[in-house]
C-alpha cells in the first residue's frame, strides 16, 4: 500500500513521518501508537488513520483495520483509501463490499490501473469471469507490461475455455517476468491439457514455488529432504549421471498433493524399480493397505513408509512423485497405462460380493457413484461437485442397483431423503481405500466426479464414467477418454457450472447399457 508523505504545514507532520517510518520498517505496534498520539491532537486527521488501518492489517486484525480506513474514507474519501478498503474487505471475504469500493475509487480516479485490476481479482473470485475479464483487459490498456495482469488474464480465459488466448497472456507474463513462479506453473498446466507435455513438464515443476498444486488449489511447501533429486539421469555408486546405471541405488518418492494424485501417479513406481534396486514411497495412511496389497508381491523392491526416514543412509535419491513424469520424460504416446495396477484383496471382494447379492437382484447392474468431491473450502471443489438432489435423474433410471461411494463429513453433500431411497449406502464402513476397492471390484461401473474414487476405480480397469466440470483438471485433456485411464469415458460440461446436459447424456448412455445388457 501507498502512504502519502506527511504535509510539511501539519503540524504532527514530525509524528506522521515517526509513524510512516515505524509501519515500513515492520513495526507496526508502534506505528499504531504513534498514529494514536496524532489522533489525540489532530482527530480529523484522515492519513494517520488510513495508517492506522495498515497497521492493524498488518498485525492481523483486518476488522479494526476496516474501521479505521472506513473513519478516513469519512473525512477525505481519497481514492487510495477506497484501494486500502478494497484489499481488506477482500481478505475478510466480503467480495461485494471490495467491489463497491474500488466502484468508488474508479469513480474519483477512473485512470488508475490498480483500481481495474483489483476489481478483475475482486469479480473474478465471484466466478463474473466475462466482467473479469474486461477490467484486466481495462488495467492493460493502462499498464501494457504488468506481468500479474497478464498472468490473471490468462487464467480467467483458461477458465472461459480460451486456451490459446491464455497461453498468449501466461508467455507475455513470463516474457515480462521469467522467474514468476505462478505464472509459469499456469503455463504448464495449460500446456499438459493440450497435450504438449514435452515442453510443460519443466514448466510444471514451479508448482513448488507457486504453491499450487495440479487443479490450483493451495499446495503445501515440499518436504526438504538431503539427498540428490532424481531427473532422470541414469543411477550409478558416484552419483554421476554420465555413467551407467549401476542396479544398486535406491530412490525415496515423496508424497505431495491429494490422494488422486497419488493413485494417479502410482503406476511410476514399477518404472522407477526398473531404474533402481529399491524404490521407497512417502505413503498416506489411507492408502497404505491398498498399496500393499497391490504392490508387495508384484513390485517386493517397493517399500511403503509412513514417513521420510530420520537416517537417510539407506537412500541415494529423492524425487517428488508428481515429478516422475518430468524424469521419464512422459509424452501422450509413452503414458504408462498398463491396467490395472491396483487390485482389490480377494477375501474381501468376495465378502462385498455376498452382501451386495443378498440386497440386489444378481441380474440388475451394480453402478457406484460420487457425486461430490471432498474439499469444500477450495473453490474448484464447488464447480466439481453435484447435490444428490441433481443427480436425481440418474438415481431414476430404473433397473439399476446405485451403490453409493460418496464419502464426506460435509452434511450438505449427504444424500438427501429422496436419494437414500435409492441408494445402496455403506460407506460409514468403509475405513480405508482398501476396502473401498473391495467392493468397487463388485461393481459393473462407477459414475463419479473428478475425484479419489475415479482414479481408484480406473487404476482398478473398471469402467469409470466421469463427470466432468468445464474445463476439466489438465489431465482429462479435451476429448472422450484419457490416454491415462482406457476404461474411463469422459462426460464434460459444454458450460461452466451447466451439470444438466451432462446428466441428459449420462442418462441416455446408462439407458442404452441397460437395454443392451438386458437379457
Amino acid at each position: 500500500m501507498t502512504l502519502s508523505p506527511p504535509n510539511l504545514s501539519d503540524p504532527a507532520a514530525g509524528l506522521y513521518q515517526k509513524a510512516i517510518d515505524a509501519y515500513y520498517t515492520g513495526r507496526f505496534e508502534i506505528a499504531s501508537a504513534h498514529v494514536d498520539e496524532i489522533l489525540a491532537h489532530t482527530p480529523e486527521h484522515a492519513h494517520a488513520m488510513h495508517l492506522g488501518g495498515l497497521s492493524r492489517l498488518a498485525l492481523g486484525d483486518a476488522e479494526a483495520a476496516q474501521r479505521w480506513v472506513m473513519r478516513a474514507l469519512e473525512v477525505a474519501p481519497e481514492p487510495n483509501f477506497y484501494n486500502t478498503l478494497y484489499s481488506i474487505q477482500f481478505k475478510l471475504g466480503e467480495f461485494d463490499d471490495a467491489i463497491e469500493s474500488l466502484r468508488r475509487g474508479l469513480a474519483l480516479r477512473p485512470d488508475f490501473a490498480p483500481f481495474h485490476y483489483n476489481l478483475a481479482c475482486a469479480l473474478h473470485q465471484l466466478d463474473a469471469l466475462d466482467q473479469a475479464v474486461i477490467s484486466y483487459r481495462r488495467a492493460l490498456e493502462l499498464d501494457p507490461d504488468n506481468a500479474s495482469i497478464h498472468n490473471n488474464l490468462g487464467f480467467a480465459l483458461q477458465e472461459l475455455g480460451a486456451p490459446d488466448l491464455a497461453e498468449f497472456h501466461y508467455r507475455r507474463a513470463i516474457a515480462l517476468v521469467p522467474d514468476k513462479p505462478t505464472s509459469r506453473h499456469n503455463l504448464g498446466r495449460m500446456l499438459l491439457a493440450k497435450g504438449q507435455y514435452d515442453e510443460a513438464w519443466p514448466y510444471y515443476e514451479d508448482r513448488w514455488v507457486s504453491q499450487q498444486d495440479s487443479n490450483g488449489r493451495p499446495c503445501p511447501v515440499p518436504i526438504s529432504v538431503s539427498l540428490p533429486r532424481w531427473r532422470g539421469e541414469k543411477p550409478n555408486p558416484a552419483n554421476d549421471p554420465a555413467q551407467p546405471c549401476s542396479g544398486g541405488e535406491s530412490l525415496l518418492v515423496l508424497h505431495e498433493q491429494g490422494l488422486g494424485d497419488s493413485l494417479h501417479f502410482l503406476r511410476y513406481l514399477p518404472l522407477a524399480l526398473a531404474r533402481f534396486s529399491r524404490v521407497g514411497y512417502v505413503c498416506p495412511p489411507s492408502l497404505r493397505r491398498l498399496y500393499e496389497q497391490s504392490l508387495r508381491s508384484r513390485w517386493p523392491g517397493i517399500v511403503l513408509l509412513d514417513s521420510v526416514p530420520a537416517d537417510l543412509g539407506g537412500w541415494d535419491w529423492h524425487c517428488p512423485m508428481m515429478s516422475l513424469p518430468l524424469a521419464f520424460q512422459t509424452r501422450i504416446d509413452t503414458i504408462p497405462a498398463e491396467m490395472p495396477y491396483l487390485y482389490a484383496d480377494t477375501s474381501r471382494a468376495t465378502w462385498w460380493r455376498a452382501r451386495l447379492d443378498d440386497s440386489l437382484p444378481r441380474a440388475m447392474p451394480r453402478v457406484g457413484i460420487v457425486w461430490a468431491g471432498g474439499h469444500s473450502i477450495i473453490d474448484f471443489d464447488k464447480r466439481r461437485s453435484l447435490t444428490s438432489a441433481l443427480i436425481a435423474p440418474l438415481l431414476n433410471v430404473s433397473n439399476i442397483g446405485w451403490v453409493s461411494l460418496q464419502k464426506t463429513d460435509d452434511d450438505a453433500k449427504r444424500p438427501d431423503e429422496a436419494s437414500k431411497a435409492r441408494l445402496l449406502d455403506w460407506t460409514d464402513e468403509l475405513h480405508h481405500f482398501a476396502e473401498t476397492a473391495a467392493l468397487i471390484e463388485n461393481l459393473d461401473l462407477v459414475i463419479s466426479v473428478d475425484t479419489s474414487v475415479a482414479h481408484l476405480a480406473a487404476a482398478m480397469d473398471k469402467p469409470v464414467w466421469l463427470l466432468n466440470r468445464f474445463p476439466g483438471c489438465w489431465r482429462w485433456m479435451n476429448g472422450q477418454g484419457s490416454p491415462w485411464y482406457p476404461g474411463l469415458r469422459l462426460f464434460t460440461q459444454s458450460e461452466r457450472g451447466n451439470w444438466g446436459e451432462v446428466l441428459a447424456r449420462v442418462v441416455a448412455a446408462l439407458q442404452e447399457e441397460v437395454v443392451r445388457q438386458a437379457p
